[in-house]
């Protein structure tokens, strides 16, 4: 099973046809979304293109494969206009003997083993990381991107997640079936603020190459 993931994209109809087009090319079999589809919310600008009703008629057009939780800016009239299914607070997949578990990410984790894969949005900012044995990742915004991120989506296929750029163009991988240390962090290109120290967590900086 191929599966395009993305998250955040709050209203734009820009992002979301790009999205579409990139799903397109992909020839993925489901598209995940993990929330905040049509509101931009109040702490963010408006995105590009904001046009809440026409993404729900782009929606409609790939609404047969979309898999969707709901966001923190998901109003229940959001859910009901949506022309698909929306998950309250959590969803898994099963495939190719992984459990892949995804929420929006503005509440607490659910209880999670080792070598499970834990899915959010809600940041607006790429991750890649293991916490307390599980993989967490989050593709960024499409619409709204931070922390100098681009608008980049994630594909899961054959254990495999990799993280792309709308262009198609790909800058970070995980690989479930490789045990090793990540490796060391060699180009900086953006100044970070130091990450808070939580315990029992090893963290894999998301490094962002530029052309």
């Amino acid at each position: 099973m191929k599966i395009f993931i993305a998250s955040d994209l709050h209203g734009s109809a820009e992002y979301c046809r790009q999205m579409i087009e990139a799903f397109t090319k992909e020839n993925a079999d489901k598209l995940l979304l993990l929330g905040d589809i049509l509101y931009h919310g109040p702490r963010n600008p408006l995105p590009e293109g904001y046009s809440p009703q026409e993404v729900i008629s782009l929606l409609d057009t790939v609404k047969d494969r979309v898999i969707c939780v709901s966001g923190n800016c998901d109003a229940e009239i959001d859910r009901a206009l949506l022309p698909f299914p929306v998950l309250p607070d959590f969803g898994a997949i099963f495939a190719d003997g992984l459990n892949i578990y995804f929420a929006h990410g503005h509440k607490d984790a659910p209880a999670l083993s080792e070598g499970d894969v834990y899915i959010t949005g809600h940041t607006h900012v790429p991750l890649n990381t293991v916490e307390n044995g599980y993989f967490h990742l989050n593709p960024g915004s499409l619409s709204l991107p931070k922390e100098d991120s681009g608008h980049g989506y994630v594909i899961y296929e054959n254990r495999k997640f990799v993280f792309k750029r709308l262009n198609g163009e790909a800058y970070d991988e995980l690989d479930t079936d490789k045990k090793e240390e990540p490796a060391v962090e060699q180009t900086v290109v953006a100044e970070r603020a130091p990450a808070v120290k939580r315990p029992q967590v090893v963290r894999r900086k998301l490094v962002i190459r530029r052309r």
